[in-house]
């Protein structure tokens, strides 16, 4: 008898990046990764168009050339950075930010508040912040990502602008001086299933009193509208091809608050703009709010109208 395979998904599917690149879990040390794994994986979900991508690219003694792949991953995100800016990722969180902080002042909870961004790659959202969000002289704002060479730019660009926040290869959960509010732009979608669980384990387990996780607003228009945009204006084609797939892989407002209750049953949690519309181009975006504690009903009041636009989890 034969037993087929599961159907697999386009949930279930991986992003190009998610599989070029390797780190060790507890060094963070860069792992070297086999160009012919990461082919017969595209080749066993069928996913042509990511394995002719790969299967360009140069490659020495089996193993995916790390310079070529780190250069195409700044590339892309460079690239990225304009979603960024056209949805004024930084203006969003703002508005988020703000009175999770002015929470915090009244809860008497000593400063500084650290907000960290966690996988901020180029670290526009940190940036953004630093530049324009006047947060007040008792906030920090730093990001995090694994990748040296992102973490390399973002600090050179910080430098460039004149910028006050800081950048580290580092694991988020695990800084020395940890985190008051954690901040995730596009980079929630990346966790799945048990990974999921685990990512909001570590956020209830550290000392971390609020978290926001903006990422992509499921609908049946955010395929169709990621693909114009990915094909109008990337030039990279890892860019195009896991920008269109983040779109789809968008965990929906159900899966984020499950995952987040399961382990962080001490916070208030909300989806701000999470709820389903009949025009999704108004809603684009969407934000899992997590408040520690009597911290949530601070939080609440503070968001003073955009209250109307969060659903409880």
């Amino acid at each position: 008898m034969v037993v087929s395979k599961p159907m697999q998904t386009p949930l279930d599917l991986p992003e190009i990046s998610d599989l070029v690149v390797d780190y060790d879990p507890d060094t963070l040390a860069r792992q070297r990764v086999k160009r012919d794994d990461v082919l017969d994986r595209f080749t066993d979900l069928k996913m042509q168009q990511a394995k002719a991508i790969v299967q360009s690219w140069p490659h020495s003694h089996g193993m995916l050339d790390d310079r070529f792949v780190d250069g195409v991953l700044l590339r892309s995100h460079l690239e990225l950075q304009r979603l960024s800016e056209e949805f004024q990722q930084g203006a969003r969180v703002k508005r988020l930010l703000v009175p999770v902080i002015a929470a915090l002042r009244e809860a008497g909870v000593r400063p500084p508040y650290r907000a960290v961004d966690i996988g901020c790659g180029l670290g526009y959202v940190v940036r953004w912040l630093s530049a324009h969000g006047q947060l007040g002289e008792d906030v920090v704002l730093m990001g995090c990502d694994y990748n040296a060479v992102l973490v390399k730019e973002a600090a050179a660009l910080a430098q460039k602008e004149s910028l006050t926040c800081s950048f580290a290869v580092a694991n988020a959960f695990l800084l020395t001086e940890p985190a008051t509010v954690f901040l995730s732009t596009g980079a929630v979608h990346h966790f799945r299933g048990k990974d999921l669980d685990r990512f909001f384990a570590a956020q209830a387990a550290g000392e971390a009193l609020a978290f926001l996780h903006t990422d992509t607003a499921p609908s049946w228009l955010a395929p169709i509208g990621s693909r114009l945009f990915h094909n109008a204006r990337m030039r990279e084609p890892l860019a195009r091809h896991d920008g269109v797939l983040s779109a789809v892989r968008a965990h929906s407002a159900h899966v984020l608050g499950r995952a987040a209750s399961l382990s962080c049953k001490e916070f208030w949690l909300g989806v701000f703009d999470g709820k389903r519309s009949l025009f999704p181009v108004l809603r684009v975006l969407q934000t899992l709010i997590g408040a520690r504690g009597a911290l949530g009903d601070a939080v609440k009041k503070n968001l003073g109208p955009l209250a109307a636009r969060v659903e409880r989890v």
